[in-house]
């Protein structure tokens, strides 16, 4: 029977099962980390590919990272020069715009390709865009990049039209190393949101 699951209980369950940090979180985190031009270490990270993705593509623009464990790793961002990601991985994965944040944050300029990753759907990223520019960055969408640029990078005041997740975090992130208070209003407030704002804090 293809697309189901058959289970004969009636047995006693036991046993142990170690549950990894949420998904959501860490291809957050990781990106995030490139504002510190220090040593990050992130735990509890889940084992799949997002998370390799991202690790790798932060080695591309020249972090160290040290895979101390299966869940566990350390980020060395002090050598990054680099504000471009890497086409052909970014295109594996979903959660790429978080790059844009990060690096606008971090060089006052960012080039990421348009998300990839699994096919369910359009994920606009005018939201990001919107943002982005009341932060006083000149955007540019097309050609199938998402590229930021700022002169001066600063607070802003951010209503946003919907409830998004990637803009909350995107955002926030971006907002971190700006001069003056971000306020996001109509912000999402999912675990994994609280999880980055704890990082970043």
């Amino acid at each position: 029977m293809l697309g189901a699951f058959k289970i004969n209980g009636g047995n006693q369950l036991h046993g142990n099962v170690q549950i990894s940090g949420a998904k959501n979180a860490a291809i957050a985190i990781i990106p995030a980390s490139l504002l510190s031009e220090g040593v990050c270490r992130i735990e509890n990270l889940p084992y799949i590919k997002d998370v390799n993705y991202m690790l790798e593509i932060l080695e591309k623009l020249g972090s160290k990272v040290t895979r101390v464990s299966d869940h566990i790793v350390e980020i060395d961002n002090s050598n990054i020069t680099s504000h471009v990601a890497d086409y052909d991985i970014v295109q594996r994965m979903r959660a790429s715009y978080y790059l844009v944040g990060a690096l606008l944050g971090r060089f006052k300029k960012a080039a990421v390709s348009m998300p990839g990753g699994c096919n369910f759907g359009e994920r606009p990223v005018d939201l990001h865009k919107k943002g982005f520019e009341l932060m006083g960055a000149d955007v540019n969408t097309q050609g199938g990049v998402f590229s930021a640029e700022a002169t001066h990078l600063h607070g802003a005041n951010i209503y946003c039209d919907l409830v998004s997740v990637g803009t909350t975090i995107n955002l926030m992130i971006g907002a971190v190393l700006a001069d003056g208070l971000t306020t996001i209003e109509n912000a999402a407030k999912e675990p994994h949101v609280v999880d980055v704002a704890n990082f970043l804090n």
